[in-house]
């Protein structure tokens, strides 16, 4: 889950570099929305 988030985050940063900030934008959410569930996951395991 967090190489996704990584990899979303690459893609992101090379769009915004070349000026497509929508599709910058959009790999930028994904990509927060990733880390968000790795890190609810990672709490859970943690717990139980």
């Amino acid at each position: 889950m967090l190489e996704l988030a990584l990899l979303f985050f690459v893609i992101a940063l090379i769009a915004g570099a070349l000026g497509a900030t929508g599709v910058a934008g959009l790999t930028m959410a994904i990509a927060k929305w990733l880390v968000a569930i790795f890190l609810v996951l990672a709490v859970i395991s943690l717990l139980l």
